[in-house]
C-alpha cells in the first residue's frame, strides 16, 4: 500500500494543523496507521497510532493536543494537532502496518509501508 502524507505548513505557536494520510487502497481499515515525526538532527519518534479496531495511542509529548481519526472515505487517516509548540517542528510521516500489536505500536519496525513525509514548522 502506498501512503501520501499532506497538510503540513508554517503555523504560529498555539495554532493548529490537520495532517492527512491517504492510502492507495480503497480502505486501510485492515491496517494500523501511525504517525511519526523527525525533527532536524533528531531520530524519528512515535506520535500516535490508530489500530485496526479503532484503539488509539499517543506519545506523552502530544497527549491532549493530538487527535488521530479515520476518515469517512476509509482510506484516509488524520492527525489533528492543536496548541502547537516550536518543539513540534518536524517532518511528519504516516505509516501503515498489518501486524501491529499493542506491544509494538510505537515501533517503527512494525510498519512496513511509509509515506514521504510532510513538514510542519511552528514559529514562536
Amino acid at each position: 500500500v502506498q501512503l501520501q502524507a499532506s497538510g503540513g505548513g508554517l503555523v504560529q505557536a498555539g495554532g493548529s494543523l490537520r495532517l492527512s494520510c491517504a492510502a492507495s487502497l480503497r480502505t486501510i481499515s485492515g491496517y494500523a496507521v501511525a504517525w511519526f515525526r523527525q525533527a532536524p538532527g533528531m531520530e524519528r519518534k512515535f506520535v500516535g497510532a490508530i489500530n485496526r479496531s479503532g484503539g488509539i495511542s499517543y506519545a506523552d509529548s502530544v497527549k491532549g493536543r493530538a487527535t488521530i481519526s479515520r476518515g469517512d472515505a476509509r482510506n484516509t487517516v488524520f492527525l489533528q494537532m492543536n496548541n502547537l509548540r516550536p518543539e513540534d517542528t518536524a517532518v511528519y510521516y504516516c505509516a501503515a502496518g498489518s501486524s501491529v500489536i499493542v506491544s509494538n505500536v510505537a515501533s517503527q519496525t512494525a510498519y512496513k509501508n511509509w509515506g514521504q513525509g510532510t513538514l510542519v514548522t511552528v514559529s514562536s
